[in-house]
């Protein structure tokens, strides 16, 4: 199936079906984004960033949430 294919059959969805695709599409793009953030903190590709937050925090540049 080709990314014409999905598209043509999307556009022939009705509004309901539609929220429906969006909806699980956009749950989609979150569990692959949240894969992907794993591999980078296993692969240690966040170590930096994590550090640089640890520093801010610790030197009270950081607010609760």
């Amino acid at each position: 199936m080709s990314v014409q294919d999905i598209e043509q059959a999307v556009i022939k969805l009705d509004s309901a079906a539609f929220r429906q695709f969006v909806e699980w599409l956009e749950d989609y793009q979150s569990e692959l984004w949240d894969k992907q953030i794993e591999a980078d903190a296993k692969a240690g590709r966040l170590d930096e960033l994590i550090a640089e937050a640890n520093v801010e925090f610790e030197s009270g540049n950081c607010k609760a949430l």
